[in-house]
């Protein structure tokens, strides 16, 4: 046979796993109990019988306990057998108003499917009541007509184990599933033979609680708790056979399927008594199994050497230690427990106690041990025992002869669980254990609080790639990925909370606009001397030791990304170069960066963004991403080649685009200069060629972006604290400087002056300019492809526009990789009037627009503050942000003024104005537009974005200023120099002003101007 490596479906793979989802549909819901008042009374003891039931399953932490309804005789036991659908009855044997085997008969003979079993006290009255059955046998076939079938499923001796419940409701489940469960999803099956009712009552409630128990002690405890829940459900399928004939027909029927075989010696076969029934049975399955695991019980010590002939392993069933006997055969035979390495002579050298362990020690286990478990089978049968059938069944077959050497089947084996290990952590939200913690695994929480705004659309798009496997398939030749991420619960803010008792930082002023708040850098101040809590601290000095990548530590507030609520860019960021020879300063800057992001939900913007919400701010609490940062290192700087943001919707679709067609805004670097507003590339991913601002080598020049953010890795090695986060800042680098870096090489292209045109690729003789060409007008990467396909998914996922954060990674050879930061919803205006806008409204109009941004409405707008167009000055951009803000408070007293009656504060109409000004809103590039923050214009209406001689702006949608503005359903009315667009500066000029200052005009109009939106047309105009 010739050796081929064997790799993993992952579809395949994943469908499996999703399969875990429909096993043991079938439960048994319902119980009835036959008995008289006293047995009753006796079952109950000291508590009621079902609520023992309920404890059982929940120590064993099982689902969905059944629900058991007494009734005293025969008679109610027949009426609520009509009146409700059972799935199983407990006949007792003292029954007033009839036998109950006579019952057992009715029952059977009514209502077919209901399994029926019989309690009996003790053997003597077993078999007392046996006697009687044989000689009424023939009558109740003539009568009841049931000669074709039993009166009763199965016997048990009730000895007020409440075990005993729970074995025969799962035993009950087995049988109803199997079929279904081995088909679906390769179970496993134990076949147990016994036919003495005693011995059953004894062993299968002990190996149903074993084998429960051994189940949830092999499970990864990397897997979260509802992927262990669904786990369980996988748990081998346990079936009873009493005689020869249905034990042999079980064998033939799930052969396929067994994991093992456990025997008694002595029992019916062909109608008669046989002596060695069982072990004809286990040595018939040893000659066509030969390494399946076999278990031989016998109350005769005799049969231990027949045993030794097949072989079985043996066990007395009147030995004392009888459980933990069986409970060493499962664990050493079965492969449950720690898998141990040994040589030929028995020697132990090496022990995995999960996948992990596993991948990570096969390497360094000698050739010899390998052969001896690989000829053995351990491997397979280790792995099934931990529900890992697929993986089994590709490690079963290999053999050592396949292979050149034993190191090549180690390695085949090794590389398998790798990728086992890759593919079943993709799409799942493991918990995080430091003795267990896998570096490679995909999402990791810490705690079990809420994940935050921002992790849950991380981790409903991971589950979503999960599912949507085909996306990756479309694009082979690159690595599309999430970044590793851990997040820290809120429960780790809860806990911050507590120890340093913040919540005083929401009751100050601040909510009533009072100027004696605290200042944030008073705020961030208290949070870097605050105490942390000691066990976030000591599982986050587990992470550390196995990562030394760079890190991003995000916010992700409860409230944070949610539909209708803005806060983009509202909470902190901080990288990390993560790379401090001492784990102590890691762990110092980590805690250092959780921190301040903690520190943020307390500061202006967050709490000024939900006043203009209908959430309050104590409603909100914070979660960390700690994200591997998405970059490649060149020379002292990390950065990826490509950052960007892309939305599902346009809002400023220009030629042929459509708005549903999505648009891209993408830079060289880190994605701060994207999303603060900065230059950046912007593109419609469906046709990515297309790019307006670079329409002639003029504008090429103006609009290329000149310098990109990237982070430092240099750090002070003589560092033995305290390290200011300060030191981690943001490196601003000159694109010029960068030339040499692989990633800038790739995505600019040459100015040739003595030409005056531009090269699509760099050269040494001309100037370097950043266009993106090769990515974009090659497309040596398929940037516009795969934002077209994503953006159709998380639209789709989430039910409505999204927009996306992304990195792009280019490498010389390898893949290259695009990586998921961030999904948010996007909000789109919802046009539920129709308004036209005729030629008679623009005559009217002192602003027009087909740039419009917002829902169709007609509004009346009293107020207009606007930039004065002959006193802008590009370099005075923060002084008119300023005097904005002003201009802002006095809406603070008015709308307070207003609104205020005798009991306090009504919820009222409040005053709006009209912002109008050239250039990027918003942007903290402060010579692309007016870098307003939002305690500036909290209470701004609409706002028009104009052009001047001094600065014409690209407008800018992927910012975060942008997003917030769409959350608030703020209009937005952009005016182009171009097509019909204007502005009507000598109207607004000729009108009174209530204030006038250096760079600004309010003005109060007594009889309001009308601002009428046409949402669909994306057009408007205002109305003098």
């Amino acid at each position: 046979m010739v050796y081929l490596p064997q790799t993993y479906d992952t579809e395949k793979e994943r469908l499996y796993f999703t399969s875990f989802h429909e096993l043991m549909t079938k439960r048994v819901a319902e119980i009835l109990l036959v008995s008289s008042p006293y047995d009753a009374f006796i079952m109950q003891e000291d508590g009621r019988l079902s609520e023992r039931i309920i404890h059982e399953y929940r120590g064993l932490n099982l689902t969905r306990p059944p629900r058991l309804t007494w009734v005293s005789n025969a008679s109610e036991a027949m009426a609520e057998l009509e009146n409700r659908n059972y799935d199983v009855v407990i006949v007792m044997p003292h029954i007033s108003d009839m036998d109950a085997y006579e019952l057992c008969s009715a029952i059977k003979d009514k209502f077919k499917d209901i399994a029926v079993y019989y309690f009996a006290y003790d053997v003597k009255t077993l078999l007392e009541n046996e006697k009687w059955l044989r000689e009424n046998k023939k009558r109740l076939m003539e009568n009841k007509k049931c000669c074709d079938r039993s009166i009763i499923d199965r016997i048990f001796i009730w000895g007020g184990n409440t075990d005993l419940l729970m074995a025969l409701v799962k035993s009950r489940e087995d049988f109803m599933n199997v079929d279904h469960d081995t088909t679906l999803a390769d179970v496993r099956v134990i076949i147990f033979v016994e036919d003495s009712p005693l011995y059953i009552s004894s062993i299968l409630p002990y190996i149903y609680k074993e084998i429960v128990m051994q189940t949830q002690a092999v499970m990864d405890d990397s897997l979260n708790e509802n992927d262990r829940i669904l786990r369980m459900r996988a748990r081998p399928k346990i079936l009873v056979a009493e005689n020869y004939e249905d034990a042999l027909q079980l064998y033939e029927k799930y052969r396929k399927y067994l994991l093992c075989v456990i025997s008694d010696v002595r029992y019916p076969r062909e109608g008669q008594d046989d002596s060695e029934a069982g072990i004809s049975f286990l040595s018939y399955i040893r000659q066509e199994i030969p390494d399946i695991p076999l278990l031989m019980l016998s109350s005769e010590i005799a049969n231990k050497e027949k045993a030794k002939e097949i072989p079985a392993f043996f066990l007395d069933k009147r030995s004392p230690s009888l459980h933990a006997d069986i409970r060493y055969f499962f664990v050493h035979y079965l492969g449950f427990g720690d898998f141990i390495f040994r040589l030929n002579d028995g020697t132990v050298v090496a022990r995995a106690s999960n996948l992990r362990s596993m991948s990570i020690i096969l390497h360094s286990v000698p050739s010899e041990s390998i052969a001896y478990h690989a000829n053995r089978n351990d491997f397979s049968r280790w792995l099934m025992a931990r529900f890992e059938m697929q993986l089994a069944s590709k490690i079963r077959p290999l053999k050592l002869s396949d292979f050149p050497t034993t190191r090549h089947l180690k390695e085949q084996i090794r590389m398998l669980i790798r990728n086992k290990l890759k593919i079943r952590q993709k799409g799942l939200v493991s918990d995080f254990i430091k003795e267990e913690f896998d570096p490679e695994s995909d999402f990791v929480k810490i705690g079990r609080g809420s994940l935050g705004g921002k992790a849950r659309g991380l981790a409903f798009i991971s589950n979503l790639f999960r599912e949507k496997s085909e996306f990756q398939a479309k694009f082979l030749n690159v690595e599309i990925t999430l970044p590793k991420t851990v997040v820290i619960t809120t429960e780790g803010f809860d806990d911050f909370e507590s120890l340093n008792n913040t919540k005083l930082f929401l009751n100050t002023k601040l909510l009533l606009n009072n100027d004696i708040a605290l200042s944030d850098r008073e705020i961030i101040e208290h949070f870097k001397k605050a105490e942390f809590p000691e066990w976030l601290s000591n599982d986050l000095k587990a992470y550390l030791k196995h990562v030394k990548y760079p890190l991003a530590v995000r916010s992700s507030a409860i409230l944070e990304d949610a539909h209708y609520r803005p806060s983009a860019g509202a909470y902190k960021t901080y990288m990390l170069p993560n790379n401090h020879p001492e784990l102590k300063v890691r762990l110092q800057q980590l805690i250092q960066a959780i921190k301040l992001v903690y520190a943020s939900i307390y500061q202006e913007m967050p709490r000024t963004l939900a006043r203009n919400s209908v959430f309050r701010p104590e409603e909100d609490k914070m979660a960390v991403i700690i994200q591997q940062l998405s970059g490649t290192v060149n020379g002292d700087y990390f950065y990826p080649a490509i950052s960007g943001v892309a939305q599902s919707w346009n809002f400023y679709p220009v030629s042929y685009m459509k708005p549903e067609e999505g648009v891209a805004h993408i830079a060289l670097g880190l994605g701060k200069i994207v999303v603060d507003g900065g230059v950046a590339l912007r593109f419609s991913p469906k046709y990515p060629e297309f790019l307006p601002q670079f329409s002639s080598v003029d504008n090429i020049l103006k609009n290329a972006q000149r310098y990109f953010y990237a982070l430092k890795l240099t750090h002070n090695q003589d560092i033995k604290g305290q390290k200011e986060l300060e030191d981690c800042e943001l490196t601003k680098l000159d694109v010029d400087d960068a030339i040499d870096h692989i990633a800038v090489k790739k995505l600019v292209s040459s100015y040739i002056p003595e030409d005056n045109r531009i090269r699509d690729f760099f050269t040494q003789d001309g100037y370097p300019v950043l266009t993106f060409a090769s990515i974009l007008k090659f497309k040596s990467f398929p940037l516009g492809e795969i934002l077209s396909e994503l953006l159709e998914i998380g639209k789709n996922g989430m039910g409505c526009p999204v927009e996306v954060e992304f990195a792009v990674n280019l490498h010389d050879n390898k893949k290259a990789e695009f990586s998921l930061l961030q999904i948010r919803p996007m909000m789109v205006a919802r046009h539920n009037i129709d308004v036209d806008i005729t030629q008679d409204d623009i005559d009217n109009a002192f602003c027009y627009s087909d740039k419009a941004m917002g829902s169709s409405q007609i509004t009346e707008i009293y107020h207009i503050i606007y930039v004065k167009p002959d006193s802008f000055d590009t370099a005075k951009t923060v002084e008119i942000a300023e005097e904005i803000g002003k201009l802002n408070g006095l809406f603070d007293l008015q709308n307070s003024r207003n609104n205020r009656l005798k009991g306090g504060f009504k919820q009222g109409q409040q005053a709006k104005y009209l912002l109008i000004g050239p250039g990027r809103w918003g942007t903290s590039d402060r010579w692309l537009g007016i870098p307003v923050k939002w305690s500036n214009i909290t209470h701004v209406g609409t706002i028009i974005e104009t052009v001047s001689d001094k600065l014409n702006a690209d407008p800018s949608q992927g910012s975060h200023f942008f997003h917030n503005i769409t959350s608030l359903g703020i209009n937005y009315l952009g005016v182009p120099a171009k097509d019909k667009n204007f502005i009507d500066w000598s109207w607004l000029d000729g009108l009174k002003a209530e204030a006038d200052t250096k760079f600004l005009r309010y003005i109060r109009l007594s009889d309001s101007a009308i601002l009428k939106i046409n949402g669909r047309a994306s057009s408007a105009v205002v109305l003098k």
